[in-house]
């Protein structure tokens, strides 16, 4: 098979990485491709929004199959723009059509799913421009903190959790009528906090049937202990100590299998992957939001795990058949510690050269925000490089990142020291 993966992150990185594990597959094609995938595929420089470049790569390189990596063309319709066009319809994409991808484009469409199939998560209410002080009223019967969200695709950027009431109500309309995240804040959800520790769950599903692949936990503030601004991501590890196998009953019974449920009882077709974002409040799971692909960095631990041939769960998710699969776990743990430029998640510098690369042992550097320049590996983005590490515990794990961290460099790199403090 010729496979192509959309994307040019740690996350595609990773997949591309599995995926060319797989005797299944022939020839890789990633687009547009880092200085990663660069090293185990044909890197082609084409937007991952360009339907239109999509398709003409696929029709020229006679591709078999089509993996997404990012939400934004699943939430512009992708999948939807191959199943209309009669030269494409037969390729098979990993990811949900638009109706269902919803669910990560929209805040207000999640929680109304949620609501519609009693799938527990934090009271909210919905508010536009037209009715803000209606959304002040809210904030008035909540308790602090205060959690504003964006409705739409804000890069990760979009939610704010505010202590004070007068800072909140002045956010709230920052968001919908100062546009503070552009058409993405048009409308605002308003959440009661959870209080809890968090953690990620990874299923993927061919529309009837479903897998839950291994739980992970994310670090998503840029500073120690959980300080300062959201990032994308600063490090993850797999599996997540407390969640027990009770835990995990809980998670399938009360979230997946009434979300899975809930997708064909609303007719969103859905092939592809779910990434539930929970909290563990007390004993007891409730979601905080969907991603209609899988997480970053999160993935850089997850497939690690999986023993399974990646191709083969493809190949049964676009024909229906993933209950003919069974899921195979490897026992250790894996971790995985993000680099990032200097400045980041504000403003930052590129072209920095990487080096040591090629000293890194027992680990593996997945490339996110990085190319290759003048044959020398540079950053490019704000994101740079996940070094993943297995072990028998979690700190055996990490601390094997962070040897080979060591052997790193980059100007103003900055990482987390801490990934698994909470643990």
């Amino acid at each position: 098979m010729t496979i192509l993966i959309l994307g040019s992150g740690g996350r595609e990185h990773t997949f591309a990485w599995k995926v060319a594990q797989s005797p299944l597959c022939d020839k890789l094609i990633v687009a547009p491709g880092n200085s990663g995938t660069a090293q185990i595929a044909t890197n082609v420089n084409i937007k991952v929004t360009d339907f239109e470049a999509i398709k003409n790569l696929v029709l020229d390189k006679n591709i078999d199959m089509v993996v997404v990596g990012p939400e934004d063309p699943l939430v512009q319709g992708i999948h939807d723009y191959f199943l209309n066009n009669d030269n494409l319809s037969h390729i098979p994409v990993i990811g949900p059509q638009k109706a269902a991808a919803e669910l990560e484009g929209s805040k207000e469409f999640a929680k109304t799913f949620m609501s519609r199939h009693n799938i527990p998560t934090a009271a909210y209410q919905s508010f536009d421009s037209s009715n803000l002080e209606d959304g002040y009223k809210f904030l008035e019967t909540l308790r602090p903190p205060y959690v504003l969200k964006a409705d739409g695709l804000a890069a990760g950027k979009g939610v704010l959790i505010i202590n004070d009431i007068q800072e909140a109500k002045q956010e709230l309309k920052e968001m919908l009528v100062g546009a503070k995240f552009g058409d993405a804040s048009s409308k605002v959800v308003i959440e009661e906090f959870l209080d809890g520790i968090e953690l990620s769950c990874f299923v993927i599903t061919d529309g009837k049937n479903y897998k839950i692949l291994p739980t992970a936990k994310d670090y998503k503030r840029i500073g120690e202990g959980d300080t300062g601004l959201n990032t994308g991501g600063m490090g993850a590890i797999s599996p997540v100590p407390f969640a027990t196998s009770e835990f995990l009953q809980k998670i399938e019974e009360r979230i997946v299998k009434p979300t899975v449920e809930g997708l064909v009882k609303d007719k969103l077709p859905y092939k592809g992957f779910i990434f539930i974002g929970l909290i563990k409040v007390g004993d007891d799971p409730k979601v905080i939001e969907y991603n209609v692909r899988m997480g970053d960095p999160e993935t850089e631990v997850v497939l690690p795990r999986l023993k399974n041939d990646l191709v083969e769960i493809f190949n049964a998710t676009a024909n229906e058949q993933l209950d003919t699969i069974d899921i195979e776990i490897d026992d250790r743990a894996a971790t995985t510690v993000m680099l990032v430029s200097g400045g980041y998640p504000e403003s930052y510098e590129k072209g920095k050269v990487i080096t040591g690369i090629e000293h890194i042992e027992g680990s593996i550097p997945f490339h996110a925000g990085a190319t290759n320049k003048d044959g020398e590996v540079v950053t490019s983005g704000g994101r740079v490089m996940a070094i993943t590490s297995y072990g028998d515990t979690y700190e055996d794990a990490i601390k094997k990142s962070y040897q080979n961290i060591d052997k790193l460099h980059f100007d103003k790199m900055y990482f987390r020291k801490d990934i698994g403090f909470d643990l």
